[in-house]
């Protein structure tokens, strides 16, 4: 099952005693604290004219530990034994463009999407802030603290912040969700960062599912040294697993919606009273988290997205019974129920190395889990919101942080290591131009010779199709402000 769960309060968390100190030593301009905050918001909420895209939400399915674009969309047929591998390459509905062979469903819709070759950035390490954010640089140190200071908010961060800015109504779901648990949660080494609210305070952390149903397989991942037996959800699920809300957000069944409402009557009649308190950060953040619990209480609309039970068997199946496939379905359901954006990891189980990072056991796990998991996930997707009629305002973005080496290294099942030179991302609907191929890599997909776009440029991108203007100004914890993203620009090719 999948549970709703509050943002943990050690992760990205709101101003602390120290931002206080530093607001008050700043003095910018000679305003208050509260008048900051409430300055950055109005700022960041102004209008900034221009052509905007017309995506009303977007679901990011991303892809931990990083694909090999050599196995992806960019194979290399020409290339030596040891570049190209062992697999082979298909036709698809794009004329001249050829993809992995384990990818036959993707093949026959991407004629729907736009494949990106030429993806590069320096930072060769696995953060997803730098996928995710528009921080200008990363460091391991920041990759494995989610509460770094340093950090920049995650997109769905920056989109429910300026929704608020701007008081749009609050929908019936949560704008900005993560599935199907908490990011970097299941691998116990490590805790990374990426997807939070970085400097505009963990109020803004996506809300989080939790899985708790059975995995149907396992799988012994071996790490250089001995094998780990991991039952492994991403592998498949049993059909008893399903998605509900956490029973902290359920109501119990001695409480009425009227002695709902009457709690929350007496708790604003106690929140009059301590209004100026109310408007530092660290208590907005708890005020914030409240309303969405009663949002949450009082209405069935999340608790009718999740449940996929609700869906045709056979639709169910087509997107696979995966912890994967069954995010992504789910991820559906919630933009249409009314949530802005929606990001499904396939991350870390069990054990580092896993996912999408396959130092080894390359091929096997390619083979055997990972291709036909994504394939089945994201071609169905495809084909769900086209036949919804949703393609057209849905975002869909394939992304990961980086991809993996061109020479195979010489360990067990083969292996890849990092290499963010050149690698690969897929996009569609929300106002993407279809069937096209941007950017070119060399014969052994290890530089960019053609157009390089780097994850800043995505981003950019990505807020422009969803009607954010590209030079909106976010402001710090001290007041300054920053760009939505540091150096990133518009792909225009991108946009149909």
């Amino acid at each position: 099952m999948l549970r709703v769960l509050g943002s943990k309060r050690q992760l990205c968390d709101g101003l602390s005693r120290r931002d206080l100190l530093h607001a008050g030593g700043a003095g910018l301009l000679g305003l208050g604290l509260g008048d900051l905050w409430r300055l950055r918001a109005a700022a960041a909420a102004q209008p900034q004219g221009g052509s905007l895209g017309r995506a009303k939400a977007c679901i990011i399915l991303y892809l931990y530990g990083a694909p090999s674009q050599l196995e992806l969309f960019d194979p290399k047929p020409d290339a030596p034994a040891e570049i190209r591998g062992e697999l082979g390459t298909i036709d698809t509905a794009v004329p001249g463009l050829r993809i992995c062979e384990h990818l036959p469903h993707l093949a026959r819709v991407l004629d729907r999407a736009t494949v990106v070759r030429s993806m590069t950035h320096p930072f060769n390490i696995h953060s997803a802030a730098y996928t995710l954010t528009g921080v200008p640089q990363v460091d391991v140190p920041m990759e494995l603290n989610p509460a770094d200071r340093r950090h920049w908010p995650y997109i769905g961060s920056v989109l429910d912040f300026l929704a608020e800015g701007r008081h749009a109504p609050q929908p019936p779901v949560p704008r900005s969700i993560g599935m199907p648990f908490q990011f970097s949660s299941r691998a116990k080494e490590f805790a990374r960062g990426g997807p939070y609210g970085g400097f505009l305070g963990s109020k803004y952390d996506p809300v989080w599912t939790e899985f708790e149903g059975q995995a149907t397989r396992s799988v012994a991942r071996w790490r250089g040294n001995v094998d780990n037996d991991v039952a492994d959800p991403y592998l498949g699920i049993s059909a008893d697993s399903r998605f509900v809300l956490s029973p902290a957000a359920q109501l119990p069944p001695e409480i009425t919606l009227d002695r709902l409402n009457q709690r929350r009557s007496l708790l604003a009649q106690f929140d009059d009273q301590r209004r100026d308190l109310s408007r530092t950060p660290g208590v907005e953040t708890h005020t914030r988290f409240q309303q969405m619990a009663f949002s949450l209480m009082a209405s069935p609309d999340m608790r009718s997205a999740l449940d996929l039970r609700r869906e045709d068997q056979a639709l169910r199946e087509r997107y696979g019974m995966t912890l994967f496939g069954q995010a992504t379905l789910a991820a559906r359901r919630l933009v249409e129920a009314g949530s802005q954006l929606v990001t499904v990891f396939w991350d870390e189980y069990g054990t580092a190395n896993s996912a999408w990072d396959t130092h080894f056991d390359h091929y096997p796990r390619l083979k055997d889990e990972l291709l036909p998991g994504l394939d089945r996930a994201l071609s169905t997707l495809i084909l769900d919101l086209e036949a919804r009629g949703l393609l057209d305002s849905t975002l869909v973005a394939c992304i990961s942080e980086h991809g993996r080496t061109p020479l195979l290294q010489n360990v067990r099942g083969g292996g890849r290591g990092h290499w963010s030179r050149a690698y690969c991302g897929m996009f569609a609907g929300g106002g993407v131009h279809a069937g096209q191929v941007i950017g070119r890599s060399d014969r052994h997909a290890a530089d960019v010779v053609d157009r390089p776009v780097s994850p800043k440029d995505i981003l950019s991108t990505a807020y422009h199709l969803l009607g954010v203007p590209p030079d909106t100004m976010l402001h710090d914890r001290l007041g300054r402000p920053l760009p939505l993203v540091a150096d990133g620009k518009l792909v225009s090719e991108m946009i149909g």
